[in-house]
């Protein structure tokens, strides 16, 4: 009984096999295509704070928890929602005093450093400047820099991805009339999208940096598709 069963089985095996193997991939050609739009920004993300040095841990704290309150006090007056402001880095750290010849030895803490730093939401892009004035004149010394985004730049992208689908079409239809072929329905589709604005770094402290100008431009959102098309002999 079993040796008839394990035949009956290799006998469907040996007929399934060869069906398998008759199904082949259609032929296809597989490009890319690219779609561009240009928008202007309208949200701006602003990263500052202030750093503060004592000679002990809760004299530094102290003092950086005062300053701060001004910066968040003088941001709210400019305009900003509290809700737009969040703490991104909070540090309390030792520094220490080298110690040089003739009495070398181990390194000995000379005082403490506070830090605090805050990123803004600011929701105007027309305000940036003055939202940087404020944080300077209110006594931050450290601004970081400065990243322009679109917040709907999925909506905006649509005419993008009509833009990418046609680049590709036009690509495909080259290489299939290099060929000989024909071209056919496109049988995937995968998109890979997005927008890379250069952040604006602002290293300088002081007055300078609070007068400086700044520029928002525009975004350039990027759509990239793969799109593979069947191809047919041509006729």
């Amino acid at each position: 009984m079993t040796n008839h069963f394990a035949l009956a089985s290799l006998a469907v095996a040996l007929i399934a096999t060869p069906a398998l193997a008759q199904v082949n991939p259609p032929p296809v050609i597989s490009v890319s295509g690219e779609g561009t739009v240009s928008v202007p920004p309208d949200l701006a993300v602003v990263d500052g704070g202030v750093t503060t040095d004592a000679k002990t841990a809760r004299e530094a704290a102290e003092a950086n928890n005062a300053a701060m309150a001004k910066v968040l006090a003088a941001l709210k007056s400019a305009g900003i929602a509290e809700k737009d402001m969040q703490t991104s880095r909070l540090s309390l750290f030792p520094q220490y005093a080298q110690q040089t010849r003739p009495n070398p030895g181990p390194n000995v803490i000379s005082g403490y450093r506070a830090s605090n730093r805050v990123t803004i939401r600011v929701r105007d892009v027309t305000k940036v400047a003055g939202t940087i004035d404020a944080l300077v004149s209110s006594g931050a010394n450290e601004v970081g820099g400065i990243n322009f985004m679109v917040t709907k730049a999925s909506q905006l992208l649509d005419d993008a991805r009509s833009d990418a689908i046609a680049d590709a079409r036009r690509k495909a239809e080259i290489y299939a009339k290099a060929a000989g072929v024909k071209l056919g329905a496109p049988i995937s589709i995968s998109e890979d999208s997005g927008s890379a604005p250069a952040p604006m770094m602002l290293r300088k402290m002081g007055a300078d940096v609070a007068s400086a100008p700044v520029a928002q431009g525009e975004e350039v959102l990027r759509v990239n598709v793969s799109v593979s098309w069947e191809i047919k002999p041509a006729q």
